[in-house]
Formats: structure tokens, sequence, C-alpha cells
């Protein structure tokens, strides 16, 4: 008998002892970081299979009996979640259209409808009251050739499709007869289009540098407090500047006010770019939330990610989307108080000196610390004995880690079964005794853009990542981004801050003294001192040439500064007819 309760408590305490580590090594998330790290589908650009690459883009996403599905262009599926933080895919039983382009999406009493966009010829709306199983039943096609199509049912039962991809025809809409097959009106209302020569943000090129008309696309409506918010995306999809805007009514077929603090969505700068065609829904305790795509664009132009942001509207019901260091770690929606904030955690890695294992070619190991999602490190070999040691140079306490992986010459095509990536990330104070800070040994997900938050932050001063499985051809990593904060001191208050607005009032050339010890700064700026809602970051200079403005309006901006040891305080505001 004594035997057997001394096996029991022997059980007990393996059982606590195994339970303790299991938590240790996965933690409650209560922080999410952009890219979002969801398997996504990889893709065949026309049908060329030479070329090798994930899919993710123009995300719509709704809520559905307080669960939520995002639909994503050309993936052959969607994903399903719980909290907006954990995503699982789901391959339905019946599915249509499995290369299509941006896809509608709407909850409408008790069934997900769903419609995709940019097919050849007629077009079906989808319709299921079980998305997790997936049994999507088709309408009988009415609606023809609609390129970016969003579907919206209004609260009296009316329903709109609007569309619009184009460089040339605006946004349109019809209405739609719910009792026949969706059949559309005949008449056709055109609602608004791009007018690049009065709102910078809607010029074409990187940095808005190009002549070329720029697109309008991507439609999405969000109804609140009895107004309406035709959100649209600009000027094209491969950009650092895509982003979204919107026009309010109070009407769904218009006339439309193009809103004052356009672009809504907009994250030009840091390490991933891009917070364009978008959806909005409304999240856990009524948070709104912003899905949007950014830009890789290195293997092809349409090489992408989703990205999610908090969106507000406030007390004069301008909508707002908050980018504010929009790639670093934020608080999930299962965080209450503190939804879509910046978690305050800096990133410790930045340009710091980096060993490897060994190196294919000109794809250098600073690439993995640059703070740059175009730039990547390959390995010449892709197996165990990989390796990167990151020297922080002084002690940090480390929070969070995000590994992005690249895809170079992957030599995967469509939704590929079986994917999954093994690692170690350890952290030394010395670099001779190391403790695992992530372990993924046994990981069988596949994860191209790993976040993971320690259980138990970590203060060190080495980051050392050894590889132990991934499924693609190559070892490529195109950011290994260590997330803390130093031991140091924040960097100092900017002084000296000029903004000259040009002739051309789309343009402002915006400059300030550089502050010792700071690794970037974030410009800001609004059409008023309490609504500086837009922000670019900036690494390393102390200019930006911003070409995002508006012709007719007053804007305010200021600047601050950052290191891995905080945030400095915002500069005086500057005000700019």
């Amino acid at each position: 008998m004594k035997k057997m309760r001394y096996l029991f408590s022997f059980l007990l305490i393996t059982t606590l002892c195994c339970f303790s580590i299991a938590r240790a090594q996965s933690p409650q998330m209560r922080t999410y970081c952009n890219p979002l790290n969801i398997d996504y589908t990889y893709a065949i650009y026309n049908s060329n299979e030479d070329i090798s690459y994930r899919s993710g883009a123009d995300p719509a996403v709704v809520e559905f009996r307080d669960e939520y599905y995002m639909f994503v262009t050309r993936s052959m599926g969607y994903w399903h979640s719980t909290d907006l933080l954990h995503w699982n895919f789901i391959s339905p039983e019946k599915w249509y259209f499995q290369g299509s382009n941006a896809p509608a999406a709407h909850n409408y009493k008790d069934s997900v409808l769903y419609m995709a966009g940019d097919p050849s010829g007629s077009m079906s709306i989808l319709y299921t009251d079980n998305p997790k199983k997936g049994d999507w039943k088709g309408v009988p096609s009415i609606l023809n050739d609609l390129q970016d199509p969003d579907l919206f049912i209004d609260d009296d039962g009316q329903a709109y499709m609007f569309w619009g991809s184009s460089n040339v025809y605006p946004i349109r809409a019809k209405k739609l007869n719910r009792n026949h097959r969706f059949s559309p009106s005949e008449k056709t209302y055109e609602l608004f289009n791009l007018e690049a020569d009065k709102h910078g943000w809607e010029r074409f090129g990187e940095n808005h540098s190009d002549t070329a008309r720029g697109y309008i696309e991507g439609p999405w409506m969000t109804k609140h407090n009895n107004k309406y918010y035709l959100q649209y995306a600009a000027p094209g999809t491969e950009f650092n500047v895509y982003g979204d805007g919107v026009y309010v009514s109070d009407s769904p077929l218009g006339p439309y006010t193009y809103a004052s603090n356009n672009p809504i969505s907009y994250k030009p700068g840091g390490f991933a770019n891009g917070a364009g065609h978008g959806s909005t829904v409304v999240g856990p305790n009524g948070q709104y939330w912003h899905f949007a795509s950014m830009a890789i664009s290195v293997n092809v132009n349409w090489e992408r990610r989703i990205s999610m942001y908090p969106a507000y509207f406030d007390e004069d019901e301008l909508m707002y989307v908050n980018t504010y260091f929009g790639d670093y770690p934020h608080f999930a929606q299962t965080v209450a108080g503190k939804m879509g904030e910046f978690a305050g955690w800096m990133v410790l890695s930045y340009n710091k000196p980096v060993k490897v294992s060994s190196t294919l070619e000109n794809f250098k190991p600073e690439n993995l610390v640059d703070e740059n999602i175009k730039t990547f490190w390959v390995a010449a070999k892709n197996d165990e004995k990989q390796w990167v040691e990151i020297d922080l140079q002084k002690p940090g306490k480390v929070y969070a880690i995000q590994l992005n992986y690249h895809d170079y010459k992957s030599d995967l095509y469509g939704r590929v079964p079986g994917l999954y990536h093994q690692y170690v990330i350890e952290g030394s104070t010395d670099g001779k005794s190391w403790t695992t800070l992530v372990d993924r040994k046994n990981n069988l997900k596949d994860v191209p853009n790993d976040y993971v938050e320690l259980s138990n932050p970590q203060t060190v001063r080495y980051i050392r990542y050894s590889n132990i499985h991934i499924p693609t051809t190559n070892l490529a990593i195109s950011g290994l981004r260590v997330f803390g904060l130093g031991q140091g001191k924040a960097p100092g208050r900017v002084k000296d801050f000029t903004v000259k607005r040009e002739q051309d009032r789309r343009n402002a050339r915006i400059s300030w003294d550089k502050q010792p010890k700071s690794q970037g700064y974030n410009v800001l700026w609004g059409i008023a001192p309490d609504k500086l809602y837009s922000s670019w970051m900036v690494y390393g200079e102390n200019e930006l040439y911003l070409r995002s403005l508006g012709v007719d309006q007053t804007y305010y901006f200021a600047v601050e500064s950052f290191n891995e040891n905080g945030v400095s305080a915002r500069s005086k505001v500057v005000k700019v007819e």
C-alpha cells in the first residue's frame, strides 16, 4: 500500500511538472504581431510553375455566431477563429472558384454568404449555415464579371453589390433583389473615383512616385451609427503605400463625401508595408478590427501577407485605423481594456551583429536584422546543422520573438498538406550557457510568420536559432525579430522639427535633428492636434518626403524617436496650412 502511495505521488508530481513545462513553452498569448502567422496557401502566377510564392491578400472577415471567418484571395478554402487571434484553415466539403481573387462575404441572418471575385463569366452567391463544415450551396448565376465585389445587406433587408478594380472606372453599385436570386437592378450607380490631383495618397507607385494612374479597388461597407462608411483601396497592392480610404454617406447609394482624414488605413514604413484592400469587423467586446494586405512583392508583385489593426470612430464620426508601430507586438482581443494597444516592446535585434552557419551566394546574414521584409538570408544548406546567432550587444529583457521565413525557390504550389516548421531558439547572457526560449522541435504546424510570446520573459544578450526542419527547398529567413526592452534610456525628445509644404500641396518635406542612440522615428500627422491618426516609421534617417496629403486640407505634424529602450516624448505639434 505504501508503495502504491509513493507511485501515485511520483505520477502526480511528474504530471504537474510536465504540465508546468507545457505551460512555460505554450503560453496563453496576450499579444499578436503583423504579419499574421497563418498557413498561407501557395499560388501559381499565370500558370507559370517556375514561380513559387505564398498568396495572402484581400481579406474578407465576417462574424458569424460569435466566431469569425476569413476569406482570402486564391486560398482554396478559408480560416476560422473564435477570438481573432488563433486561426485554423477549413477545407470545405463543397467549394467553388478555387483561384478567385478578392472574395466577398457577408453575415445575413442565419447564413454566411460568399461571392468569388474576378471569375470568368457568370457568378454565383454561395451560402451555408455551417461554415465549419463548408457544405456550400449556390444561388443560380445572375451577376457577371465583377472585380472585387462587396455584398452588403442593410438592416431593412435591401441588398447591394459594390465592386471596382480599375485605373479607369469608379466604384460602382447595384441594388439586388434577394427574393429573386439576388437579381441586379437595371441601373448601375457610379459612386466615386480616384482624384489623385487632389489626394496625394491615391498616386501610383512606391512612395506615390509614379505618374501612371492609380487603381481604385476593394470596396467594403461598414454601417456605424446609421452612417455608411464605404472603404476602398489605392493606389496598387504591390506598393508600400497601399492603403484604404473611406467615403461617408447617409445612404448606401450616396451621395458620398470624402473623409478629410484619408487614408484611414496606411502603413508605408517599418518592417512590413501596406495596409490596403481590407475589411472591417466588430470583434469581442464591441471592438472594431480592420484586416488588410501587406506587400512582400519579391518573387512576384502579388506576394503578400495579412495584417490586422484596431479601428475606431471618434467623436466627430471619423473612421480611423491605428497602424502606429503596426508590425510590433500589440495586445490581443482577449486582453480587456488594452485591445489593440501597442505593447511597448521594442526591437532589440535591429542592425545587431549576426553570425550564421553558412550563406548562399549574396543573401547575407545582415538581412536578418535590417527590419525589411523584402531582404532575406539564405543558408547554403537546408539541414539541422544550420544556425543563426545574434549579439544584442547589451542585455535586454526578451518578451517575444517573431521568425519570418521567406520563399526562395520553394518549389511549392497550391494547398500543400503536411507542411511544418521545427526549430529551437535559445538565449544566453554570456554566449556559453544557453536557455531555451522557444521550443518548436515537435511542432507539426505550418508557421511561416511565427510569433511567440514568452510565458516568462528572459534577460539575455545572445539569441541563437537552430534549424530542425522546414518544408521549403531552401532555408531562407527575412527577419528574426527579437522584441523586448533594453536596460538603457529611451532617446531624447526630437528638436528642430520642420515641415515644408511644397507648391504641389500634396507633398511635404519633413526633417529633424538626429537624436543620439536612436534607432528610428515615427512621423505622425492628422487633421487636428488630437487626431494624429497617420504615422510613418523611418529607420536611421532624419528626413521624410511625404507625398500623401490632400490639397485642400490643413495638417498637424509631430515626430518621436525610439530605440530598444523605449519611445521618446513627442515633439511640439507643427501646424501646416
